[in-house]
């Protein structure tokens, strides 16, 4: 039944922003070529699916979005461990952590061109810089708001390091890590567009400045929802994930 309300609301909230996008379209002064109705955002979505180049394009972003965003997340839990559990030492970290995280990393592309050239590996590494702060300083802060109980036990068993990392420390502290990983999750969707915008020939954020380039604001909207989509989408399949961690762990139902 959850589901089935779920579904439902899913469809409501689409129905209800297409009729205000023909709404908008039809009361505004706006010429189609500048903004497109609904139908002929989805004729342009048609033609891209019918020609193989959304695709293509949607397969090539996918494999950024995964190679900079799970490398940030195993480096950053990684770390985050480490200094959640040597606190004196993050001490000294965390004032490089507060001034390197409010910078866009987007401010850091002409480095990152410079360094690695064009191609896939700057829209990966502004990808790994979005997605490594909110996952760090998440799972530094779980590590410090884990109970004490959990290490007195632990010591009464006898585990001791680096067991009682991956065995205690890590299975509590998940819960509130999983909240840094959804946030890495948007920002990292986010910015995987914007990498994608400077340097590379492929790539939904590739499409959206190429459609802008030869006036087809159609594709251009078209790509947005694709994006948009694509993000809701993956956001469901990391919960489905994160609730089947936390079941195995006996955290959840």
């Amino acid at each position: 039944m959850k589901k089935l309300i779920s579904v439902k609301n899913v469809v409501v909230s689409f129905a209800v922003l297409i009729i205000l996008w023909q709404l908008l379209f039809s009361v505004s002064n706006f010429n189609e070529a500048l903004f497109p109705s609904p139908l002929k955002a989805l004729k342009a979505l048609l033609e891209m699916a019918g020609d193989g180049s959304l695709f293509r394009h949607i397969g090539t972003s996918m494999y950024r979005f995964a190679a900079g965003y799970i490398s940030s997340i195993v480096v950053a839990v990684l770390l985050g461990l480490l200094l959640g559990w040597f606190t004196k030492v993050f001490q000294y970290v965390n004032p490089i952590v507060q001034l390197l995280r409010p910078i866009s990393p987007t401010a850091w592309m002409p480095f990152i061109v410079l360094w690695f050239g064009i191609g896939d590996i700057p829209a990966i590494v502004i990808i790994f810089i979005a997605g490594f702060f909110p996952v760090l300083l998440s799972t530094v802060a779980a590590v410090g708001n884990i109970d004490p109980i959990y290490f007195k036990v632990s010591k009464n068993f006898g585990i001791r390091q680096p067991e009682l990392m991956w065995k205690v420390i890590f299975p509590a502290a998940f819960p509130q890590i999983a909240n840094g990983i959804h946030l890495a999750l948007g920002t990292s969707w986010i910015f995987l567009v914007a990498g994608e915008m400077v340097g590379t020939q492929s790539g939904l954020g590739y499409l959206i400045i190429d459609a802008r380039n030869n006036l087809r604001t159609d594709i251009l909207l078209a790509t947005i929802v694709v994006i948009g989509i694509i993000g809701l989408l993956l956001d469901a399949l990391l919960k489905l994930l994160e609730k089947q961690i936390l079941k195995s762990w006996g955290g959840a139902d």
